[in-house]
Parts: C-alpha cells; structure tokens; sequence
C-alpha cells in the first residue's frame, strides 16, 4: 500500500450523508502519516464539482493539471471523512494557495471545538 501525504488528492469511495450509498470520487487528504501508519486509516475531504450548489467554505481547486481532475471542481470543507487507506488511489495534489485556504477554514472550524 502506498503512503499518502496531506495535500494529495486521491479516488476513494466516499460515503454520502443522505443515502446508504458510497461512490469512488477525488477527494483530498487532509490527515495521513500516523493516522495510516498506525489505523490504515485517511481523512479526506470530499471534492464536487464547481458546477454544484456552492456550500460555506468550499475552496476552488486552482490548478486542474496538478490536481488530476477533468473538470472545475471544489473542495467541500464541510464533508469530512474517514477512509480505509488501502481503498486510496492517488490521482494528484492540491497547489499552494488552494491548501492556505483549506488550512484557513479547517482552522477555523477546528481550533473553537479544541479551546
């Protein structure tokens, strides 16, 4: 199995909310090193197409090339997961100033449940 980094985006089978349904799509790892090394587990984020109704704290990936994806698309900060790393395939990475903005929010969202 391979490692996976923060920052890489990869094809997993992401669960939806409102349906016992999971689909293969990108999403974005956001927690991996000793989450995988220790659980075999990843948290991702889930990306959507910018053709969807836009949530609160969506982030639009920049760079298309680099993130590996075929057409515009968002990371939906608001749709956390917590995968199997053996399920992952890494298909590319996020670009700099789409990873400040997904740190921005995460921190955001995160550190008050922490205080």
């Amino acid at each position: 199995m391979p490692a996976f980094d923060a920052w890489d985006i990869v094809k997993v089978p992401f669960p939806y909310t409102d349906r016992p349904v999971r689909q293969r799509r990108p999403a974005l790892v956001i927690a991996a090193k000793g989450l995988q090394e220790h659980h075999g587990l990843l948290w991702v984020l889930m990306i959507t197409s910018a053709e969807n109704r836009g949530w609160p704290g969506d982030v639009e990936i920049a760079d298309l090339h680099q993130a590996a994806l075929p057409a515009p698309s968002v990371i939906r900060t608001a749709k956390i997961a917590t995968i199997e790393a053996k399920e992952a395939e890494r298909i590319g990475n996020l670009e700099g100033e789409s990873r400040m903005r997904v740190r921005q929010f995460l921190l955001a969202e995160l550190a008050p449940a922490a205080s």
